[in-house]
């Protein structure tokens, strides 16, 4: 329970300096610094969160039908994400107090979703991991395709909300954050997926020891 309590405690702490520390406030005007936030929630603060939720009275898992399936809860990660870089949209969130807030509840509601239909749940837990494997390297795949797509592009696509923090302009700016995305948030839904994947495969390995010592 102590160990429970320890890991809330270190997802709501990342998330109060995500949204109210310095960081939130270089978010404003500069896109790695929205980028860092944003990574900060989805890949640090919701899996501690879920982890700390799975397995007791407060996981909705068994219940949420399919919105807590691990594919269609990825699904609807990339949706969140893909919809929310948009540059109207991420302008929009950058500027206004209330769109800024949707999309950071969105990116939190989102992935804490996801991390629980991977890792949460008391019934079908081998199915449920299966697909918890799935759909996190599927979010590890468009995280890594968005961060790549944002480092490499030769166009500053978000300019407009760029104000001058930092010692980056609007283009190298943009590049850091698709790095950032890359390496936080592709890397960081990489390994649950590689952490789940290793779990069912020593369950198999178990299985089939057991198998063989009864036939012996």
């Amino acid at each position: 329970m102590r160990r429970r309590i320890a890991i809330a405690a270190g997802g709501l702490g990342v998330l109060a300096l995500a949204w109210t520390g310095p960081l939130a406030s270089a978010a404003h005007g500069s896109f790695a610094a929205h980028m860092l936030m944003h990574m900060a929630v989805v890949a640090i603060a919701a899996p501690l969160l879920a982890l700390a939720l799975s397995g007791t009275r407060f996981d909705p898992t068994d219940k949420g039908g399919v919105l807590f399936a691990p594919i269609p809860a990825s699904v609807l990660e990339l949706v969140a994400v893909w919809a929310w870089h948009a540059p109207a949209l991420h302008a929009a969130a950058r500027e206004a107090t209330s769109f800024r807030i949707a999309e950071q509840g969105s990116f939190l509601l989102t992935g804490l979703i996801l991390w629980l239909a991977a890792f949460g749940g008391r019934k079908d837990g081998t199915a449920r991991r299966a697909a918890g494997v799935a759909g996190l390297l599927l979010t590890s795949m468009h995280m890594t395709l968005l961060g790549v797509l944002l480092a490499v592009t030769p166009r500053a696509l978000y300019a407009g909300s760029h104000h001058g923090h930092g010692p980056f302009g609007p283009l190298q700016d943009q590049h850091l954050g698709g790095v950032i995305m890359l390496l936080v948030g592709g890397v960081a839904y990489l390994a649950g997926g590689l952490y789940l994947l290793a779990g069912l495969l020593r369950r198999d390995d178990q299985t089939v020891a057991e198998e063989a010592e009864r036939c012996g």
